[in-house]
């Protein structure tokens, strides 16, 4: 097992941007750093530094709706089952920071002074929240115990992602906000095809509610290896709660995704306002080259909350903190009067 070690990342003079690269060869420009991501684990001294995992978009069997081609499928590696696995807590360091998959350069500090670039109408839906994969469950502790799809999985949507949504869905409304949230179990009867199935639903919201500006897809993250499974941990205001990493998806895939730098200058802008409130509870900002059918709108991104490690109360206390300081940063972008 090799030692955790810290790694400073270098700060864009100015927005105080951190950019930090995810081991993509040739990447150019002087605001980029050759160095893995950095984490803070909390309570252990040797282990190996747990790898980011977020799942792709499968499609191998997207049939009618052809939203996700084979290139985009994905097969996740499996995860220790309860019984085997050891869970240890984790803080990785965030703030206004990009872990950037992609060879890619991008201005941070350009798309965080010019701002989302997207309003909000008022008097009708202006966001939609939906789970792509919405059995993404928790580690079972206490009360907090369901009926078990998979690993970490259920259809039992008051513990699995869908409770998540229905949180920041109530936090948003109380701000003035306007938000449909689609309870729908759309990586059921299979993981394959998920993404093409939420991505026909997210069309038929668009053209129903053409209002629509933001889509907020809630996931879970997978962090592990080796039989370890990672819980990240966020300590604020007196609580503690699961980490949030916001992903944004770009074209690099090869499939067409002009507006992805929309969806990325979005992801700053809240990652600004809830990092300024709640300093330990973000992850970077992953960019990665697959797009999660965030071409469909300028304003769509993945919202991961906490990981297969975390509780449930543990992700519930942090999408409680993510709503309560992005509320007020979405509700600005009203554009009333006109």
């Amino acid at each position: 097992m090799k030692r955790i070690a810290r790694q400073l990342a270098a700060v864009l003079t100015a927005a105080g941007v951190c950019l930090m690269t995810g081991g993509v060869d040739g990447r150019l420009g002087e605001y980029m750093l050759s160095m893995p991501q950095a984490e803070r684990m909390k309570n252990v001294t040797f282990m190996t530094a747990a790898p980011v995992y977020t799942r792709p978009a499968p499609g191998a069997l997207a049939r009618s709706f052809g939203l996700a081609p084979p290139q985009e499928s994905f097969s996740p590696p499996p995860m220790p089952t309860p019984e085997s696995e050891m869970i240890l807590e984790t803080t990785i360091e965030g703030g206004m920071r990009i872990k950037n998959e992609t060879g890619y350069w991008v201005d941070a500090a350009e798309l965080l002074a010019e701002g989302p670039g997207l309003t909000l109408p008022p008097d009708e839906p202006q966001i939609l929240i939906i789970h792509t994969h919405a059995s993404e469950a928790y580690t079972q502790s206490g009360s907090d115990r369901y009926a078990v799809s998979d690993v970490n999985r259920t259809e039992d949507t008051q513990f699995n992602v869908v409770r998540i949504g229905d949180e920041l869905t109530e936090i948003l409304t109380e701000a003035g906000l306007y938000v449909l949230h689609d309870r729908g179990i759309y990586d059921y009867p299979s993981y394959t095809g998920s993404y093409s199935r939420a991505g026909a639903a997210i069309e038929q919201y668009l053209e129903s509610c053409p209002g629509i500006r933001i889509v907020l897809d809630i996931h879970r993250d997978a962090l592990g290896e080796n039989g370890v499974v990672y819980k990240t941990m966020a300590e604020e205001e007196g609580t503690t709660a699961s980490q949030i990493m916001l992903l944004v998806g770009t074209d690099e895939s090869g499939l067409e995704h002009p507006d992805w730098r929309s969806n990325l200058a979005l992801a700053l802008y809240l990652q600004n306002a809830v990092n300024s409130a709640c300093p330990t509870l973000m992850r970077p900002v992953d960019l990665v080259p697959q797009r999660y059918n965030q071409q469909l709108t300028p304003g769509s991104l993945i919202v991961e909350v906490g990981s297969s490690g975390n509780t449930l109360r543990e992700a519930l206390n942090a999408i409680r903190l993510f709503g309560r300081a992005a509320a007020p940063a979405l509700a600005e972008l009203v554009e009333y009067g006109q």
